[in-house]
């Protein structure tokens, strides 16, 4: 056995195990990362990062599609999945040798194996034990199931869909979150015949109910099916097919079935509750620093309670090394973290929906405002529907953001910086927004907030 010193160990190279590793080695600590697969985890090479190169690849076919629409004389011959895959996999061989070299030129350790948390604290690793100052657990997250539904042959999780060699004719997709709804939206644009399974009342559950209702009826007018409110029963499956069945007893009859209900903190097996960490529900409990129960010991991105997002875990990551390092950094909550699902059309928001204001803040306390994409000369030329809705204390600050329609996801930053910054809609009014652009939508309902609305009514 032999033991290795390090000012900082990190259990885990996913988003937020290398951002803490990065910036803990720019402030001059020595620095272990340890990861038993690739350093970039999930987000870089099974989640993020590969479906919004199909996403885009699935937009490039709608634009095909619809060519001729705007003069442009082009034909749509259908998808390759091979050519889809090899070009998926070179944005993330690109992305992958980037971080690679950075963590290189970083002076940062890497150490490939699995890891397992003990008392020093220290992480050991076969034979050997790297004992840290500091340790920060890092080991993200991976796709649920439910109770008696086994993943594999026609039955798949995210990252096994990833891998499929051919495009399916008609697939079910059992949850309506964000996983579920961007897979929906890709194999709907590739061609197949999509039903989504949602237990609860409305897809994308968690979002501001108007964005809800606005995504179902988009998704309705490109044909893509879904069940809600009906939980799920059953799936059994032969050489050729899958059959769900619901509780009511509908049934849907598939090539694939996607299991796409969330996804599990990684913390089993891995000596956590051995040395003291705090567990529940499989995730580790921190105090408001991210602090564990155990002296010097940490943990950020997906195992901690609450969002589960590769740019939460980046950001914990980042304020998990400046607060080793003394720096006092300030933590982001879950509330200012911008939210984005990049479906056609795209879904994201931050802040407080209506009703989560309402309720802190009282009915008669709180003001909301919808502008529509329609009067937008960007969304118009862009060909796209949705709208922008703002929420605001009456008489007070934004409390939320919330927007549907192509490309809105690059909108929310602004969003995030209003209800962060706890601005007044008349402290933005006067704020101008170029012209054409999606984001004069925002002014546009910042305006109204404001009691000006220029034009709306």
């Amino acid at each position: 056995m032999t033991d290795h010193t390090f000012d900082l160990v990190v259990l885990g190279g996913g988003s937020g195990g290398y951002a803490a590793a990065l910036r803990a080695a720019e402030l001059g600590r020595s620095v272990a990362l340890v990861e038993k697969d690739k350093i970039g985890g999930t987000c870089l090479h099974r989640g993020c990062i590969p479906t919004k190169a199909l996403l885009h690849a699935a937009e490039v076919a709608d634009t095909a599609r619809d060519a001729s629409a705007i003069g442009i004389r082009a034909s749509f011959e259908g998808i390759d999945p091979g050519g889809v895959r090899a070009y998926r996999e070179g944005i993330v061989a690109k992305k992958y040798k980037g971080l690679e070299g950075l963590v290189k030129a970083r002076g940062i350790t890497v150490v490939h194996g699995e890891g397992r948390l003990e008392s020093g604290p220290a992480v050991r690793v076969g034979d050997d034990l790297y004992r840290g100052t500091d340790v920060i657990l890092a080991t993200g997250s991976y796709s649920r199931t439910l109770p008696g539904l086994e993943i594999g042959g026609r039955i798949l999780t995210s990252e096994h869909a990833l891998e499929l060699d051919e495009i399916p004719g008609r697939v079910v997709i059992l949850g309506g979150g964000v996983i579920g709804v961007e897979f929906a939206s890709v194999w709907r644009s590739f061609g197949a015949e999509v039903t989504i399974v949602e237990a609860l009342d409305h897809l994308v559950p968690n979002e501001d109910i108007a964005l809800s209702k606005a995504l179902e009826r988009a998704f309705r007018r490109r044909g893509i099916q879904y069940s809600l409110g009906v939980r799920f029963q059953s799936a059994t499956q032969t050489a050729d097919a899958v059959t769900v069945t619901l509780e009511d007893g509908t049934t849907f009859e598939a090539d694939h079935l996607l299991v796409a209900v969330g996804r599990g903190p990684m913390t089993g097996g891995l000596g956590y509750e051995e040395t003291g960490v705090t567990i529940d529900r499989g995730f580790v409990i921190t105090d408001e620093r991210l602090r564990t129960g155990v002296d010097h010991v940490w943990a950020v991105g997906d195992i901690v309670p609450g969002l589960q997002l590769a740019h939460r875990g980046f950001q914990q990551g980042i304020f998990v090394a400046e607060e080793i390092a003394g720096l006092d950094p300030v933590l982001i909550p879950d509330a200012q973290i911008p939210k984005v699902t990049y479906s056609h059309p795209e879904v994201a928001s931050v802040g407080l929906t209506e009703a989560q204001a309402s309720e802190a803040h009282g009915a008669d306390g709180v003001v909301a405002y919808e502008y529509n994409l329609a009067g937008n000369g960007k969304s118009e030329i862009i060909g796209t529907g949705g709208l922008v809705k703002v929420v605001r204390a009456k008489a007070g600050a934004v409390l939320g953001v919330h927007l549907i329609g192509d490309r809105v996801g690059e909108l929310i930053t602004e969003g995030q910086l209003a209800v962060g910054w706890e601005a007044h809609p008349e402290d933005i009014a006067p704020f101008i927004h170029a012209h054409p652009t999606q984001s004069e939508a925002l002014g546009e309902a910042f305006l109204a907030l404001a009691g000006k609305p220029l034009h709306a009514l």
